[in-house]
This record gives structure tokens, C-alpha cells and sequence, in this order.
């Protein structure tokens, strides 16, 4: 029993590092754009930020044909039927085309009304425009990427996408600059040249996974709507769930936004320091979800179950550990991002507060990705939906709104949040239920 404990906790370990690796660089990707065009001036940053944002909120759609992808994929995969994972990987593919296409279409014909709506400045508008019309244009190659990761990951392999990833960075890093500048005898494309670079580099990453794909793909004779109705009962939640959170941020944040500049400079800097904490997390939650579903395709739930346990424990040692340099080292650690004395005082008390979160945050990732392996999307939306909905809105609103106390009593409406989630996300994974889960019925059985 120990031997098979101990062989689950490096499976974990194996499938968690590459994916926590491989989220890292895909921030870093973003960050180095930014970083690039730096030289060029505050306008150029505001237009490449804007249309990141942008891009961000298109591909937030294509998040549950991702996880979808997973799911099904690692589901056959673990019950050896091998012929049906291949099926639902092309059609997989195909359906990522269409709604690469359309989102390309709707960014094209909407990204300069949104910029305008958002309020921006007419002078970055004109700069965001190019890039983020170049950035759509291109954006089947970023579908493509996530798409292709997630059915490598759904068959164990974690390795392929980070190493696909690396590759992305390191070319977007090599041409990005002589493209934004004019070097190697190019012509200087400015903020263009970013979004030229960020589609090349990820068309290139797109094809080598697309060839490392080869042997898991399958023909099909037909179109398998099964196969279409299995993506969209398992998706669609979860892009539901990502909807639902993000549209919640965006009302939360302007409610920090009413204690002013520095409270929400405070925020920003701690939510990017406490971003750090996420990486390991997500990536232990994918692999649960990876394991957990090959399992339960296997049938073998005991072994599932061991997997979660495993993939919690690991997860909240590591969160742990980061949550205790947040509360006893936040000074130094929010020094590296500012160096304004009233952002630091706050984000003290911001990083302080979080750093009680990281264990229901672990507990909840890691217990969402195994309900996730199991196809339990839909709760993971409900509770989602409570936990922000139900619980953080009101809580923020409240105190920060209507009673017009500190922010501290705002950001103490996270713990609540996550609390709550946590407890949910514990009863659903008590009961069960998930073990009834059937996402995609075989047509070989």
C-alpha cells in the first residue's frame, strides 16, 4: 500500500511541475510583450496591454472546449480505448477551428467598439487597433495551442506542452525585439511587430504539437455528435464557471476602487505577488483531473480517490509554505514591485490576508480539478457562482459600499469566498456523487 501511495505522489508530481512550468511561461509570454515595447512609451504599453485584455476575454470561451478535451480524452484513454480517444481528439480539433474562426470574426468587427466602451484614450486606441486586429487575425494558432496541450494532457503527457511552451518564448524573445525595433535589417513595426511575433511564435508551437498529436488522432468516417454533445455537457460549464468569476472580479475590483489609488494599487501589486501561489496550485489540479479521469475511464475509483488525496496534500504543502512567506515577508516581497510607502503599509495587510487563504484555495483547486476528471462540471459553476455571487458581492458591497468601513473588511470578503467554496467542493467530493458521472457513453461497450 505504501509502495502504490508513493508511486501515485510521483505520478502527481510528474504530471504538476511541466503543467506549473508551462503556465508560468504562458504569463510570461504576455509579460515579456509588454516588457518590449517599454522603450516605446506609456501609450504603447496601455495598447498592448488593452489588447491582451482583449484576447484574454476571447480565449476565456475557449477554456471549456479545453478542459472538455481533457476530460474526455483522459476518461478513454484510462479505459485503453484508445480508438475513441483519437475520434474525439479530431473532432475536437475541428470543433477548435470553428470557434477560432468565429472568435476571430468577432474580434475583428468589435475590438476598436469595446476599447471605445472601456473607455480608452483615443490616442491608444489607435495603437491598440493594428495590434489587436493582428492578434485575432491570429488567434487560431493560441485556440490551437491550448486545445492541443490539453489532449496531450489528457493522456498523461505534461512534458510535450512545456516543452512547447519553451519554445514559444524563446522564439517570441529572439524576433520579438529586432520586429518591434527594426533590427537584422527589418523594418521597425512597433507595437505590430509584438503581435507578429506573439502569431509566429505560437503558429510554431501549434505545429509541433499538432505533429506530436499524430499518433493519438483517429479518422472518423462521420460525424460523431456524441462526441459534440459529450464537449458541450462537460465545456460548457466550465466556461459558464470562468464567465461567472470574472464578471464577479470586475465588480469587486471597482469596489476597491472606492477606497482610491493607492488601495488599488495595493490590490493589484498583491494579487500579482499572490499569483504565484496559483501556479503550483493549477498545475496540481490539472494533474488531478488528468489521473482522476483515466482512473474513473478505468473504473478504478479507489485508485481515483488515492490520486485526490495525494494531489491535495501535495498542494497544500507547497500553497502552505508560500502563505507563511506572505504573511511573515510581505514587506519584502511587495518592496520588489514598489517602493511607495503608503502601497506597501496596504499590501502588507493584503498579503497578510491572503496568505490565510492558501489552504482552502489549495483545497478547492485541487477537489474542482478531480470533479473535473469526473465530469462534475457543472457543481464546480454552482459553487462558483454561490461562493462569488452569494458571498464576496455581498459581502464587499456591504461594508465597502454601504457601511463605508476599510478595506480590509473588503478583502476579508475573499477568505468568506473561498471558505465557503472549499466547504462545497468537500461535500460534493464526499458524496460521491461524482462516481455516477458517465460524460461520454463508448459505442464500443
Amino acid at each position: 500500500m505504501a509502495n502504490g501511495v508513493a508511486q501515485i505522489r510521483r505520478s502527481v508530481m510528474t504530471l504538476a511541475i511541466p503543467i506549473t512550468v508551462s503556465s508560468l511561461l504562458q504569463r510570461t509570454e504576455g509579460i515579456v510583450a509588454v516588457f518590449l515595447v517599454g522603450g516605446l512609451g506609456v501609450i504603447p504599453i496601455a495598447a498592448v496591454g488593452l489588447g491582451q485584455l482583449l484576447a484574454f476575454i476571447a480565449t476565456t470561451l475557449v477554456s471549456g472546449l479545453s478542459v472538455g478535451t481533457n476530460v474526455i480524452i483522459a476518461q478513454q484513454w484510462g479505459g485503453r480505448r484508445y480508438e475513441e480517444a483519437g475520434q474525439a481528439a479530431r473532432h475536437f480539433l475541428g470543433l477548435s477551428l470553428l470557434i477560432s474562426l468565429s472568435l476571430m470574426a468577432l474580434g475583428l468587427s468589435l475590438n476598436g467598439i469595446v476599447m471605445q466602451m472601456l473607455g480608452a484614450h483615443p490616442d491608444v486606441v489607435d495603437l491598440a487597433l493594428p495590434y489587436s486586429t493582428l492578434i485575432f487575425l491570429l488567434i487560431p494558432f493560441t485556440v490551437f495551442l491550448q486545445v492541443l496541450s490539453s489532449i496531450l494532457q489528457g493522456t498523461g503527457d505534461t512534458k510535450t506542452p512545456m516543452y512547447a511552451m519553451i519554445m514559444v518564448n524563446l522564439l517570441h524573445i529572439a524576433i520579438a525585439y529586432p520586429l518591434i525595433y527594426g533590427q537584422w535589417g527589418l523594418p521597425a513595426f512597433g507595437v505590430k511587430g509584438a503581435a507578429i511575433a506573439v502569431g509566429i511564435a505560437e503558429a510554431a508551437g501549434s505545429l509541433y504539437l499538432f505533429s506530436r498529436c499524430q499518433p493519438i488522432l483517429r479518422p472518423s468516417k462521420r460525424l460523431r455528435l456524441d462526441l459534440v454533445r459529450a464537449i458541450w455537457n462537460v465545456g460548457a460549464p466550465v466556461s459558464g464557471e470562468r464567465i461567472v468569476q470574472q464578471a464577479g472580479i470586475l465588480l469587486y475590483t471597482k469596489i476597491v476602487l472606492l477606497y482610491g489609488t493607492v488601495s488599488y494599487a495595493a490590490h493589484q501589486v498583491g494579487l500579482s505577488i499572490e499569483s504565484l501561489s496559483f501556479l503550483p496550485g493549477y498545475g496540481f489540479a490539472i494533474a488531478a483531473a488528468t489521473m482522476v479521469g483515466q482512473s474513473i475511464g478505468a473504473g478504478k475509483y479507489t485508485r481515483a480517490k488515492l490520486e485526490n488525496w495525494e494531489a491535495n496534500r501535495l498542494a497544500i504543502v507547497i500553497m502552505s509554505a508560500m502563505g507563511i512567506v506572505f504573511f511573515f515577508f510581505p514587506y519584502a516581497l511587495l518592496r520588489a514591485f514598489t517602493s511607495d510607502e503608503a502601497v506597501i503599509d496596504l499590501g502588507t495587510m493584503f498579503l497578510k490576508i491572503v496568505a490565510l487563504l492558501q489552504v482552502p484555495l489549495a483545497l478547492t483547486m485541487v477537489l474542482a480539478g478531480s470533479l473535473r476528471g469526473a465530469g462534475d462540471t457543472r457543481f464546480i459553476m454552482i459553487a462558483t457562482m454561490i461562493g462569488m455571487w452569494g458571498v464576496r458581492i455581498p459581502i464587499a458591497f456591504l461594508t465597502g459600499y454601504w457601511l463605508s468601513l476599510g478595506v480590509f473588511y473588503v478583502w476579508l470578503a475573499m477568505i468568506a469566498d473561498w471558505t465557503v467554496r472549499m466547504g462545497l467542493m468537500l461535500w460534493r467530493y464526499r458524496s460521491e456523487r461524482w462516481k455516477t458521472i458517465q460524460v461520454f457513453r463508448s459505442s464500443t461497450t
